[in-house]
């Protein structure tokens, strides 16, 4: 499920104060906005919209796990439910259909939420359903950073250059070349390693 403007629902408090937006006429120039909400683009946004939330799933029965605080998990009367937040985004698991549903009315009337069906990714992870259960693979995620770099038609090679190869001396035009490659292309690479160190093992 997915939260319309979810950092406006957030409670501020301090006060913070902004300058009056462009073009806002006032008899005092030097006057300023007291917010009574937060807004977007505030540096507290984020912790009062995640609080906010936290309030609402614990008040209906969630408890937050110590481990990983976007992780909230219910339990009652064999009904289990779980809650993953990411910002504004939330997974919702559960085993007991009508208990689910129950649990998003709950979230409408708290916020405005937009009910984005099942799961089919979620973070670069495809959430695939068939017959023997839900598996979770992250081809697409790979081959976007395949494609990013250029080598989609790329053929796999056990070794990086031609074998035997002799290496002829260079002048010095084509030192600069490859030097040139290496340090425009450095940024690039160090991305996509990342990316890839991502997915191998979720670093």
């Amino acid at each position: 499920m997915d939260v319309h403007n979810a950092f406006l629902h957030g409670d501020l408090d301090e006060e913070v104060y902004m300058k009056l937006p462009p073009r806002f006429q006032v008899s005092q120039p030097r006057a300023v906005c007291k917010l009574q909400k937060s807004i977007y683009g505030l540096h507290q946004a984020t912790r009062c919209w995640f609080t906010k939330l936290s309030s609402a799933l614990t008040c209906y029965g969630f408890q937050q796990s110590p481990k990983d605080h976007s992780l909230f998990t219910l339990n009652n009367n064999n009904i289990q439910l779980v809650v993953l937040v990411y910002v504004d985004d939330l997974v919702i698991a559960g085993n007991n259909g009508t208990a689910i549903q129950c649990f998003k009315g709950y979230l409408n009337q708290c916020f405005h939420m937009k009910d984005l069906g099942r799961l089919k990714f979620f973070l670069g992870v495809e959430v695939a359903r068939s017959p023997k259960g839900i598996f979770l693979r992250q081809r697409k995620y790979a081959l976007d950073i395949i494609t990013e770099v250029g080598l989609l038609g790329a053929k796999p090679a056990t070794t990086p250059c031609e074998e035997n190869h002799k290496l002829g001396s260079a002048t010095d035009l084509i030192l600069l070349i490859v030097s040139n490659f290496y340090l425009n292309s450095c940024k690039i690479h160090a991305l996509s390693i990342g990316k890839l160190l991502f997915v191998l093992f979720g670093i």
